[in-house]
């Protein structure tokens, strides 16, 4: 008897469900216990599907990070080529606003200018030159007044058949006549070869010039037009009991950031104004001099 007890449960348990089966296709019945048995069997169904969902998270989480890692990997390429970009544009914008000083102060020169891109600087301390890539064909000739937006840098010393070399005027070989535009004082204006800095020759002491007078070319000589800035006085020194002045000027064109030069082809005279002429009647005449016999 005890032994046939499995056997009736099993037979009961059956005859249960097929009850409840037919009971739940033809009424409704069974379905607050099907909505309550939910209660018990939903943990069983998300554990029976935890091993897949937990390979599909997986599977998100690995294909989400490749993904971030290429989505990181092409930004960064963007930005490399972005901040290239916005390297070169300053550079372009740079020289857009030289190219426009330069067209500004050409057009400002009463002489036919020719645009000359500086390629080369001398690597010879002692030599202050610059090469440009305009040369003979050109039509740049030996003795061209070579100008920048803001003065007079130089003079070309040799015309080769595609480019050409100028002597800066801070060379220690370079001296050139000018003249205060304040006042018509004229003065030799030499290079140092020491940077950007400048020397007035044998200047009185007594000489109307401050820190601050514009110098101007003058024009003698012909190796310069007359009028164009050149340098700007930057100190004067008086020493007691000398006959000279110690007077330094600095060029006022940008000497060590210019890319870009006028080449003057034509030397016409530009106005300077308030120039004081010398009174010829400070100057002795014929019969005025002393007669030597």
């Amino acid at each position: 008897m005890y032994s046939a007890n499995p056997t009736y449960r099993l037979l009961i348990a059956l005859v249960l469900a097929v009850v409840l089966m037919a009971l739940d296709q033809r009424t409704k019945w069974v379905e607050p216990l099907r909505y309550g048995v939910g209660y018990l069997t939903a943990p069983v169904h998300y554990l029976a599907h935890l091993p897949v969902d937990s390979a599909r998270w997986l599977g998100r989480l690995s294909e989400t990070r490749s993904n971030l890692m290429e989505s990181r990997e092409r930004l960064e390429r963007q930005v490399l080529i972005l901040e290239q970009k916005v390297q070169r544009l300053a550079v372009l914008q740079a020289e857009n606003v030289r190219l426009r000083e330069l067209l500004n102060s050409s057009a400002n020169l009463d002489a036919s200018v020719l645009v000359a891109e500086i390629i080369g600087v001398d690597p010879d301390p002692n030599r202050q030159e610059l090469v440009i890539n305009k040369g003979g064909q050109d039509d740049v000739l030996q003795g061209q007044a070579v100008l920048e937006s803001q003065g007079l840098i130089g003079q070309v010393v040799e015309a080769g058949p595609l480019s050409a070399r100028v002597l800066l005027i801070t060379d220690a070989s370079h001296a050139m006549s000018v003249q205060v535009n304040r006042n018509g004082v004229r003065a030799i204006l030499a290079g140092t070869g020491q940077g950007s800095r400048l020397r007035l020759l044998y200047v009185p002491d007594t000489a109307d010039i401050k820190e601050g007078d514009l110098l101007v070319s003058t024009g003698l000589g012909q190796l310069y037009p007359r009028g164009y800035p050149v340098a700007r006085v930057s100190r004067v020194s008086h020493q007691s009991g000398a006959a000279f002045a110690d007077i330094e000027a600095r060029p006022t064109a940008r000497l060590d950031r210019v890319s870009h030069v006028l080449l003057v082809q034509s030397m016409e005279p530009v106005s300077i104004p308030d120039v004081i002429p010398e009174s010829p009647a400070d100057e002795p005449t014929p019969q005025e001099l002393p007669d030597d016999e």
